[in-house]
């Protein structure tokens, strides 16, 4: 059932994975119920109970579009942030020829698609705060003369860092003047007033569940109208940009998670980032080795992202998982991955770090508690890996030395 913030939870769960999916709000819920029942009509039909499916997702647009700081018939409803992101990247490429470019450190819903298209694409290096190496996007701009598309992420999804649009921008229209500027935002709405972003852009891609809405809507901004050539044809819905009867429920709470999100997001960066600081601030204390992997400064208030010395993430993830902490080591996407992340790896983060990495995200429903429950458990699981590792060293060493006696 929901409790008090509105999300669903299990007893002694804590939850700090709020950059894979965040907890649905109540009022989002609530929302999207009446076009799961009685409300259930294809919004595309003439009818008079169509009409009025469509005439809710015609308001969720502008809401969005408020929020976003655009034109409602700029927001193009899709079925995540990857489709979105997908969109904006093959689409240039579609309607544009030429090349695509992005950053080193991109969500893998942008990053596969520009190494996908070879000898067509181009990777950009990044600081060791994971933000665009500014000169070298210059350069690569100026030695590629059919840039179509320029995509760089607002908010780094695996360890929070804040990119700075305006400068990216003000290189791309400098250097590569007829291209295309998208911005992966999916990270971005908990902790960016998306206005200040979408006038930087051409091209934004958000997705609900990483702000408080259901999984299965995303959107794509297409400012000034269509700019690129839709993914998915076949039915002619969103003004022939992306095909498919829309998921009339989960837009409408969509766009009621993204007014409220607006509308706390100052209050909240403020509540978390205290938070924050207090998790890293508390593992840095409680353990040796603690390395937090972007300076607070420039990341968001969600992400306390740091690197454990003497122990592997996979391990790590183990024992909390045990101890009901939900937390990752890098994009839920890539979950399972031996291999450490290719956000670490551009970074410059030596390899034995990054096989430590942990990514603690926090959210609407974080609590003072839950930090301090983390900080305990993530401290004994530590300590225990670590006693393990050290035994494991003392038998390894005796049984060398028998074999020599």
């Amino acid at each position: 059932m929901f409790d008090s913030v509105g999300w669903v939870t299990e007893s002694g769960l804590t939850y700090l994975d709020h950059a894979a999916s965040t907890p649905m709000r109540a009022e989002a819920v609530e929302a999207m119920m009446p076009y799961l029942s009685e409300l259930y009509a294809n919004p595309s039909g003439s009818h008079r109970f169509a009409r009025r499916a469509r005439r809710a997702v015609d308001e969720a647009r502008d809401t969005v579009a408020r929020v976003v700081g655009c034109h409602p018939n700029e927001v193009v409803f899709t079925g995540c942030g990857t489709e979105s992101d997908n969109m904006a990247v093959t689409g240039a490429i579609a309607r544009r020829g030429g090349v695509a470019v992005c950053p080193a450190v991109e969500h893998h819903a942008v990053l596969h698609v520009v190494e996908q298209l070879g000898d067509r694409g181009r990777i950009v290096g990044v600081d060791r705060y994971g933000r665009v190496d500014l000169d070298e996007l210059a350069t690569v701009l100026d030695a590629t003369p059919d840039v179509s598309i320029v995509s760089v992420m607002a908010v780094n999804n695996e360890v929070g860092t804040i990119t700075d649009l305006a400068e990216v921008a003000r290189v791309v229209r400098r250097h590569a003047p007829d291209a295309l500027l998208h911005t992966d935002a999916v990270q971005s709405a908990c902790w960016v007033d998306l206005r200040d972003i979408t006038p930087l852009v051409d091209l934004l891609s958000l997705s609900a569940h990483k702000f408080g809405g259901p999984k299965g809507v995303g959107v794509l901004v297409e400012r000034g109208g269509p700019q690129v050539e839709p993914l998915i044809v076949g039915g002619g819905q969103e003004r022939e940009r992306r095909s498919g009867t829309h998921n009339t429920a989960g837009i409408v709470a969509a766009a009621v998670a993204l007014d409220l999100t607006d509308r706390d997001r100052a209050e909240e960066n403020e509540r978390l980032t205290v938070l924050r600081d207090r998790l890293v601030a508390g593992l840095g204390d409680r353990l040796d080795g603690v390395t937090e992997t972007v300076p607070a400064a420039h990341k968001v208030a969600g992400s306390a992202h740091v690197c454990v010395a003497g122990i592997e993430s996979e391990a790590l993830l183990f024992l909390l998982d045990e101890a009901d902490v939900c937390a990752s080591a890098a994009s839920a996407c890539a979950s399972g991955a031996m291999e450490p992340s290719h956000v670490l790896a551009a970074m410059g983060v030596d390899r034995s770090s990054a096989l430590g990495a942990l990514r603690l995200t926090l959210g609407h429903t974080t609590t003072a508690a839950d930090v301090e429950r983390a900080i305990d458990v993530i401290g004994a699981s530590v300590d225990r890996l670590r006693r393990q590792t050290t035994a494991a060293v003392a038998r390894t060493t005796a049984d060398a030395v028998r074999s020599t006696s």
